[in-house]
């Protein structure tokens, strides 16, 4: 009755964790939920009468022509042509795949890398070829290695405040990268959801900048600094392959709603903006040093973490060598939610990995639900002798 493909489908760990951890007495550590407090408050007020109609496959000009002006301060030289508005950057993944993966299509990843990107590309058939990461970025060797040996179709990376390591590469890495890249003309694809949620002095210029021959693909969403639930994202890309991802945006939904184009075109271009980030900045600054000492209180005995530069996420590698996934049950039972690491690979292990979200819950919540899960893991621990 199904297609094949259907065989592939999975679910997504996240989605099914959060329908619990949004129970009142919960403490979630699990999903990339922004704060409700940190939320700008939208003005729909002078909002366009011709908005309810049907729309520019590609996104509103006024809206793309702001997107693109942005990108070029960080160095990306673009115009609004080269601008696509998305319904949510994990569109630009399924538009990515439906270009590029058949069955059995080479894809390069971190290791370990965005879950939802396993979902998507593992639904189109991917083989995936994994690349281990270090403090700052992938490892170098081992990505020349099987850029040789393995010849990916694309690479899809994460390379400022990865999801969910919190690795933001340096100016090396991504220079390397870059290289590597043209030489082999391997498609990159960049995902860079966090890249304005940063807390700590780092290399951040897009590799896509530093590109000369290799096609690319750049994926950007207001979902972090403004309203996820509005669902507007972008990609940039060069001119090659523009054509058929507007295609493919046409046959996927036939464009972005436009009151949450206008929403966003409104805030990004208000003078209020650099404010906006800068408060967005420091709230969860904060908020990431509230984590960064309770996990020294709670956890310096159990895991081996760094300190993220920026993002939203802590990632944790437990010194004894046991499942995390077997942590979640437990954990769950005294409300508290966080994601264990086994769904971040692409490709079937055991992990001893955590990833823990310090954005959505309070100071005082941040603390009490550390130590709860510390108490987990050592109960956990001792039963097993």
């Amino acid at each position: 009755m199904f297609s094949e493909r259907i065989e592939r489908l999975q679910g997504s760990l996240v989605r099914e964790i959060l329908a619990v951890a949004n129970q009142p007495d919960m403490i979630s550590f699990a999903g990339g939920l922004p704060a409700p407090e940190a939320m700008p408050k939208l003005d729909f007020t002078g909002l366009p009468d011709n908005l309810s109609q049907y729309g520019p496959s590609e996104g509103e000009k006024w809206l793309r022509e702001a997107v693109a002006a942005e990108m070029n301060k960080n160095g990306v030289r673009v115009t609004a042509d080269n601008i696509l508005i998305l319904t949510g950057s994990q569109q630009g993944l399924d538009l990515s795949a439906k270009l590029f993966v058949d069955e059995g299509t080479p894809v390069l990843v971190e290791a370990p890398t965005f879950l939802a990107a396993v979902q998507c590309y593992s639904l189109y058939g991917a083989k995936f070829v994994e690349v281990g990461l270090t403090p700052n970025g992938p490892d170098l060797d081992e990505l020349e290695r099987k850029i040789k040996t393995e010849k990916p179709r694309f690479a899809y990376l994460i390379p400022t405040f990865q999801n969910p390591s919190g690795v933001c590469y340096n100016e090396a890495a991504r220079q390397r990268v870059a290289e590597l890249f043209d030489e082999h003309n391997v498609i990159l694809l960049e995902d860079e959801p966090y890249r304005e949620l940063v807390y700590d002095k780092c290399d951040r210029e897009p590799i896509c900048a530093r590109l000369q021959k290799a096609p690319w693909i750049h994926f950007g969403t207001f979902s972090k600094t403004a309203i996820p639930g509005l669902r507007v994202a972008y990609l940039a890309c060069d001119d090659r392959l523009m054509p058929y991802l507007y295609k493919l945006k046409q046959a996927a939904d036939l464009h972005t709603n436009r009151q949450g184009q206008w929403a966003m075109h409104k805030l990004l271009t208000s003078a209020e903006y650099p404010e906006h980030i800068s408060r967005l900045r420091n709230f969860y600054h904060q908020k990431r040093d509230i984590m960064a000492k309770a996990l020294d209180r709670h956890f310096h005995d159990l895991a081996d973490w760094t300190v993220p530069p920026g993002g939203l996420f802590f990632w944790l590698t437990l010194k004894s060598k046991i499942d995390s996934y077997a942590l979640l049950e437990p954990a769950l039972e005294r409300k508290v939610a966080f994601m264990p690491g086994k769904p971040f690979y692409a490709t079937s292990r055991v992990s001893s990995d955590m990833r823990l979200n310090f954005s959505h819950a309070s100071a005082e919540k941040i603390d009490e639900g550390v130590e709860i899960l510390a108490d987990v893991i050592r109960k956990h621990i001792k039963a097993l002798g």
